[in-house]
């Protein structure tokens, strides 16, 4: 080959900087190059460990205290270890005990839970917490926080029922994938009871900012729905999320954050 032979170009290369997703991944021969290997690998032992690394719900509890909404807390499910939570969902949608839960008959409660990203609650939950505060607070009461261990998202009906709210705000981290090991989701149940169902549920997900759903916005589309189902008197599939439109009509520019 000559000296002056042109560079090759790679293609994927600027379409890489606009998704987290694996494209264009290359070859070295018939396997993968080297680089892309420990790129999975990477990204295979991050997702394991925001499985299975556990929640610091002391520090949590502490972070969420300064939000300033009241003193959290903390509950257990029906699972007592995280080996247990994992292998018998049905018992992270129980709770152990809510005795330690006070009716305060409020319209909003917060629940944050470490699902199946523990890590998640603790990059984003108090940041995320804070904005709904803001964007909530000045419209509805809004109860004491609680924070839910080895929680899947219907033990917030539980809680919300022991809480006496209206309305139900679950935090929980999401399912890590080998893309996002710390993405948040939220679910909202209005008029929250034991043996609601993922139907009366409305659900954000992708908050993790800066690559997916920013705080402040998660915090306008759930005030959106709520009100939405305050008016419509429940939450869940007939209850739809209006805020882009809105965003639409009075021209805003819509924004990842």
């Amino acid at each position: 080959m000559s000296d002056d032979a042109a560079p090759v170009v790679d293609f994927w290369s600027p379409l890489r900087s606009t998704t987290q997703s694996r494209i264009g991944l290359g070859r070295t021969g018939d396997s993968l190059p080297t680089t892309r290997v420990l790129e999975f690998k990477a990204a295979h032992a991050a997702a394991r460990d925001a499985v299975h690394v556990p929640l610091d719900s002391e520090i949590l509890a502490r972070r969420v205290e300064a939000v300033g909404i009241g003193a959290p807390v903390v509950v257990t499910s029906g699972a007592s270890t995280r080996s247990e939570y994992l292998r018998r969902p049905d018992l992270g949608r129980r709770p152990a005990d809510l005795r330690a839960i006070e009716t305060s008959d409020q319209d909003i409660g917060f629940i944050l839970a470490e699902g199946l990203s523990p890590r998640a609650l603790m990059d984003h939950g108090e940041q995320l917490l804070a904005a709904l505060v803001a964007v909530l607070g000045t419209t509805y009461s809004i109860a004491p926080p609680v924070i839910a261990t080895n929680a899947r998202v219907a033990l917030g009906d539980h809680i919300a029922a022991a809480m006496g709210v209206q309305t139900a705000v679950v935090l929980i981290g999401e399912r890590p994938g080998l893309s996002v090991a710390d993405s948040v989701g939220i679910y909202l149940t209005h008029l929250p009871r034991v043996g609601r169902t993922d139907a009366d549920r409305n659900c954000i997900s992708n908050i993790h900012p800066p690559e997916g759903l920013g705080y402040e916005q998660a915090a306008r589309v759930v005030a959106g729905l709520v009100a939405g189902a305050r008016k419509l008197g429940r939450s869940g599939v007939d209850l739809k999320d209006t805020s882009r439109a809105d965003q639409l009509a009075s021209g805003e520019v819509l924004t990842l954050e």
